[in-house]
């Protein structure tokens, strides 16, 4: 956990694992003018679900050296019949919700039932079922049940196309375990990431209260539609801070596909390195696109490289749906099935042209962003690597650019991807043959540099910022 002032807190659930509408009115307030959300919660409350969760202990370490003897006297049932010994277990709540009443699906998070043995879930009538884990995906904390029962309520899913900041929301979970709970605020955020970046995060923020065993619940609009997964919140006190966040329902309905039929999300991939495209680069590049997902480097042998993509593309839609970051893109392709076909738009030399790719396996990865303390324009080095012209190297073979002799570990050069042996034939999409044009070229104040680079006959992207 990030040793900050205020902490993130995602293990909502109580686990000892660890340790456009307006308000409705009901039939009197109506009469009275007065705002309720009673009529609109009779229909959801029926559809989220309390989750119980047990696992088998490992034996305390202080009692590993006991001998049997011992550990039944420590573990045994005092009222069951000898020979009959209770193994000590874990226990954990949290909340869920049905989404298919025909089937019996329940959604809820992967960390509510991350190791569980028997997973429960007590609906508001009472009952009380044993479920099935159809497959859990923890890069989206997202799990999927089954339950075998009768007349269930499910969700509706709102369209999160018409969710706006400000609009009106209502959570309802198992908060500390005391049973179904309903609070109300507003949509604070969207798009919101960053929490975990090993993870595929679109987050819905929100200041309804929500605590420690509200994950999985339900965050719905005021038509009582499900817009979001509730998971995780900050605070420095584990309790609401007014700062939550909850997944959004379109990444869950691509989740579940996956996890209905394949008990796990096989994530695609084009094969490419990405880093958002902000002001300062597209200044330095002229790419025309604006906004979107900077290819830096394409994988040997990948999708991307298959369809025709390269390095210092700009990637703005997949399939007419608008890309705006590197994340975007990471989220809508890891979520794609294998072998799918999408189109792209590319901007590339500053115009726009469509690329038909097919999805490939794997996992997607998103360069980091750097930092530098700029030089001299004379110096060879540069940001701790050491160039020189090709055309000093004996054995080039008539070969321009500027090589990269060694980098410092640990310099802004290396934390940008630098790497000994690599050939800079291009600064800000303008070509350099030697190491004066490269510092002609290179300018000190530039919040950014784009380095064009040849490795291993790879054309790869190197972002100096």
């Amino acid at each position: 956990m990030n040793k900050r002032v205020v902490s993130l807190v995602f293990m909502l659930g109580l686990s000892a694992f660890a340790s456009s509408s307006s308000f409705a009115l009901s039939e009197e307030a109506a009469g009275n003018g007065v705002p309720s959300l009673a009529p609109m919660l009779e229909q959801v409350t029926p559809a989220v679900v309390i989750i119980s969760t047990a696992r088998t202990a490992p034996a305390p370490e202080s009692l590993r050296f006991l001998d049997e003897e011992d550990m039944r006297r420590f573990f045994s049932d005092p009222s069951a019949p000898p020979g009959q010994n209770r193994q000590p277990s874990l226990r954990g709540a949290g909340s869920g919700v049905i989404v298919d009443a025909d089937k019996g699906y329940v959604v809820t998070n992967h960390h509510v039932i991350d190791e569980a043995d028997v997973i429960t879930v007590e609906l508001q009538d009472g009952r009380e079922f044993t479920a099935k884990l159809l497959g859990s995906d923890a890069s989206t904390d997202v799990a999927l049940l089954q339950i075998e029962a009768d007349n269930l309520q499910e969700l509706p899913f709102a369209n999160m196309e018409d969710l706006r900041v400000g609009d009106y929301v209502v959570a309802v979970g198992n908060p500390f375990g005391l049973g179904q709970t309903v609070t109300q605020g507003i949509v604070s955020a969207l798009g919101r990431s960053g929490l975990n970046n090993e993870n595929y995060e679109d987050f819905i923020q929100t200041d309804a209260a929500i605590n420690m065993g509200n994950s999985g619940g339900a965050l719905v609009d005021l038509e009582g539609r499900l817009i979001g997964i509730n998971t995780a919140i900050i605070s420095g006190t584990g309790t609401n801070a007014g700062i939550a966040f909850a997944v959004p329902v379109d990444m869950i309905a691509s989740v579940v596909t996956h996890l209905e039929r394949d008990g796990e999300v096989r994530r695609g991939q084009l094969g490419v390195q990405i880093q958002d495209l902000n002001a300062a680069m597209e200044q330095a590049l002229q790419t025309g696109a604006g906004k979107g997902a900077l290819v830096t480097s394409v994988v040997p042998g990948s999708a991307a490289e298959a369809a025709g993509i390269q390095a210092s593309d700009v990637i703005v839609e997949v399939d007419g749906r608008r890309i705006e970051s590197g994340r975007e893109l990471r989220n809508m392709i890891g979520l794609m099935r294998r072998d799918q076909e999408v189109e792209l738009l590319v901007y590339r030399d500053g115009e726009a042209q469509r690329i038909s790719a097919v999805v490939g396996g794997g996992q997607p990865a998103v360069a980091a962003s750097t930092q530098d303390s700029g030089r001299a324009l004379a110096d060879p080095v540069y940001q701790g690597a050491q160039l020189r012209s090709l055309d000093e190297v004996a054995g080039a073979g008539g070969r321009r650019g500027v090589e990269v002799v060694s980098v410092e570990q640990g310099s802004p050069a290396w934390q940008a991807g630098l790497r000994a042996g690599d050939v800079i034939y291009e600064v800000n999409r303008s070509e350099v043959a030697t190491l004066q044009e490269f510092n002609q070229r290179v300018d000190a104040d530039a919040p950014v540099t784009a380095l064009s680079v040849l490795r291993d006959n790879r054309r790869m992207l190197v972002i100096m910022s």
